[in-house]
């Protein structure tokens, strides 16, 4: 049983900011901010879970069975992520590429204390704990200073694979294309560093500064690290509806208006972007269709321009009704890995892309979301995302692009660079 009150602020901007400032005494952390960002599906204008009752942390073995049952018995919030490599538990793929973070498969959380800022209103949820702990957390809360970092602290940051490598492997791609083993790829290339310093919390604000992406998550695992600035949703459970919304299509923003306008009117107009986003859009209904009411998929918006401070994003919404019997979890094991991050045909795709790759995505492409106590769940992609072991001091941010038939390699590295400037900008 939770205890639930509700607080009015007077800054809600403010709040935010100290909610995630004072969470940092917490061992585990979840903070999801939607960034005030126009969207049609959305619970909350921030969200922070802090401190766990109890957790489920495991690799990929059986992975998704484990989180059904735990989500079933426990009835209550849970927060967590879900790395790419789940994908080996569910499909027959292996990963043996390098994996600098060491990050755990699977890791979900029920927090002992929740807070949902909509408005000006704060829904506090505290589980078995009485009025006096909340009203003396909230005070503590609206004392909390602002955060003090050094604001000239630098990482030198490595590229996994050159610029020439590069080339060479996106011509690899292109050659399974050309016979035909697949249509589409998306090749991801790590940035990482070594013995990095830096204040996690910092850093994230900074980058979700820069980004204001309607995804943006702080997450904490005692040592391990997210700092998120994603624009894009993987799937939202609400009663029966289901939504994905994939990305695939980008364009530079501009200062200038009518360059900006331009940029965007040509994205919208571009055949190989337009072609990606509908393949994988395909990809996604047939995934939801595994687990839909026969007919309800729908695609409600296919190929919409969405700006971003950092770029102009091409995303299709696609929309299902949840069939007897199937479960939350089960929906997310019958799209997961979500197809934006993998290719079609998937298994195909995910194959050429261990070989190629030359480190193990762990969360990166992965989700980061939660689970209600009714069953419902939102879970973004982790894309624009840096993630940091504190205690190896081992930083990696990892950037991708989507080859087909019409990709040209030297400018798939130039849209790779593009997607990796907030990231770089925030670190150098």
């Amino acid at each position: 049983m939770r205890t639930s009150i509700i607080k009015n602020v007077e800054n809600p901007l403010q709040i935010k900011q100290q909610l995630v400032i004072w969470a940092q005494q917490f061992r585990e952390v979840v903070f999801l901010d939607s960034n005030s960002y126009p969207q049609q599906y959305s619970s909350a204008d921030c969200i922070l879970a802090v401190d766990a009752f109890t957790a489920i942390q495991t690799d990929y073995v059986n992975a998704f069975e484990d989180l059904k049952q735990y989500q079933e018995s426990t009835k209550d919030w849970l927060f967590g992520y879900l790395s790419y490599d789940l994908k080996n538990d569910i499909e027959s793929v292996t990963s043996s590429n390098l994996d600098g973070l060491g990050f755990p498969d699977l890791f979900f959380f029920q927090p002992k204390k929740i807070f949902i800022l909509k408005g000006q209103e704060l829904q506090i949820q505290y589980l078995f704990l009485c009025d006096d702990e909340i009203e003396y957390d909230f005070e503590s809360i609206q004392e909390t200073e602002e955060l003090q970092f050094d604001s000239l602290q630098t990482v030198n940051i490595e590229e996994r694979i050159s610029k020439k490598d590069y080339v060479t492997k996106v011509n690899d791609i292109l050659s399974h294309i050309h016979r035909g083993d697949i249509y589409e790829v998306n090749f991801c290339m790590e940035f990482f560093a070594e013995k990095a310093e830096i204040n996690p919390l910092g850093k994230f604000l900074k980058l979700n500064e820069i980004s204001k992406p309607p995804f943006a998550v702080f997450f904490k695992n005692n040592k391990h690290f997210i700092l998120s600035a994603s624009p894009e949703r993987y799937l939202r459970k609400e009663g029966d509806l289901i939504i994905s919304q994939p990305i695939k299509g980008t364009a530079k923003r501009f200062l200038d208006v009518e360059q900006d306008e331009a940029s965007k009117n040509t994205l919208l107009a571009d055949p190989k972007e337009r072609s990606e986003n509908i393949m994988i859009t395909d990809l996604v209904r047939n995934d939801i269709s595994r687990t839909a009411q026969k007919g309800s998929v729908q695609v409600t918006e296919l190929c919409k321009i969405y700006s971003f401070l950092q770029v102009h994003q091409m995303i299709s919404t696609i929309t299902a009704r949840l069939a007897e019997p199937y479960t939350a979890v089960d929906v997310l094991k019958s799209t997961f890995p979500m197809g934006s991050m993998t290719g079609a045909p998937k298994i195909s795709a995910m194959n050429i892309v261990d070989r190629l790759e030359e480190t193990k995505r762990g969360v990166y492409s992965g989700a980061v979301g939660y689970f209600t106590p009714n069953g419902d769940f939102d879970f973004n992609v982790v894309i624009r995302s840096i993630l940091y072991d504190e205690e190896k001091k081992y930083l990696s941010f990892s950037v991708g692009s989507a080859i087909t038939a019409n990709s040209i390699p030297e400018k798939e590295y130039e849209e790779c660079l593009l997607k990796a400037k907030a990231m770089y900008a925030v670190l150098q």
